[in-house]
């Protein structure tokens, strides 16, 4: 396999400290998301993972996943954001 990821270059976006809270909620939604479809595989919770018995310690909200997991869902959140960023778009709250 020749597989080489490309991903957007974002080394020169920075995003506002206002847009932390944005971050967070994107983060939330990511794991959300992720629990959805695993839920909907037939996973439960289990306390250590376990592919055969589709059981996964991070099947449980959102706020009680360790920080080590919930970073990771943090930096999707940031990466996404500066990529659209890097794009061209411009990410501004409605008033």
């Amino acid at each position: 396999m020749d597989y080489q990821p490309r991903p957007i270059d974002t080394r020169a976006v920075s995003l506002p400290e206002e847009l932390h809270d944005l971050v967070e909620l994107l983060a939330e939604s990511a794991h959300d998301q992720w629990a959805l479809l695993r839920f909907s595989q037939g996973w439960i919770f289990g306390p250590e993972r376990d592919d055969a018995l589709k059981r996964h310690p991070c099947l449980v909200p959102y706020s009680e996943l360790p920080d080590s997991e919930r970073e990771y869902d943090r930096r999707t959140a940031i990466e996404t954001l500066k990529a659209v960023v890097a794009l061209g778009y411009e990410l501004r709250r409605r008033p």
